[in-house]
């Protein structure tokens, strides 16, 4: 078994005053998908955005490679691509000009071929001058999804990505999992669809937490 990259640690949270997990530990390696499963309400959101760390944990702890991420959460951040159920684009921005931003405020070099890969993977590229706000919602997840691509973040944060996407849209989400986990990418998604990944391991909140194989 390789070695973990990811290792979270006895990690508890709140929600609206209430503690909606405790003592969850797993660790993650080189390939591997976590698929958080459990009833609404029952911390899949919370989960994923204590390890973005936008919200601050009760107890536990976040390790990357060994080094606590709360040391260094700008360094954090970088290695992580996010998708909320909100798609936090621009309304006004084209489809091109919002995946462009994205890249701009991580810092990251010219999109350039990056750019117009992201696009074709999610059959945006006829989109590509169209303003958010013209779009459909099926569009607007395509072009949130061309943007976690078009990080090439190690760890993906997903929070039901397969939500307003038609067959086709899905199918090309499930071959950018693909790509990104062959590449060595990790991803854990908040889903309660089957995300095509065969061997995927499983976390049920609401249930003794312990992650299975």
């Amino acid at each position: 078994m390789a070695t973990p990259l990811l290792e979270v640690a006895d990690l508890a949270c709140r929600r609206g005053g209430r503690r909606v997990f405790e003592r969850l530990s797993f660790s993650l390696g080189p390939g591997e998908l976590l698929a958080l499963t459990g009833r609404n309400g029952s911390g899949k959101t919370t989960l994923l955005r204590a390890l973005a760390l936008l919200i601050r944990p009760d107890t536990g702890s976040i390790h990357w490679q060994g080094t606590d991420v709360a040391a260094e959460p700008d360094a954090w951040r970088g290695r992580l691509a996010w998708l909320g159920h909100l798609e936090g684009l621009k309304a006004d921005l084209s489809v091109a000009e919002n995946l462009l931003a994205a890249e701009r405020l991580r810092g990251a070099p010219p999109a350039g071929d990056r750019l117009d890969s992201a696009l074709v993977a999610f059959d945006l590229s006829v989109l590509a001058r169209r303003a958010m706000r013209t779009l459909s919602a099926g569009q607007r997840r395509r072009t949130a999804l061309a943007r976690v691509v078009l990080t090439q973040a190690p760890l993906w944060l997903l929070d039901e990505p397969l939500n307003a996407l038609d067959a086709p849209a899905q199918a090309a989400f499930r071959g950018a999992l693909a790509s990104h986990l062959a590449s060595g990418g990790l991803a854990i998604a908040a889903t309660h669809a089957d995300l095509g990944v065969a061997g995927a391991r499983t976390l049920e909140l609401g249930e003794p937490q312990k992650a299975s194989a």
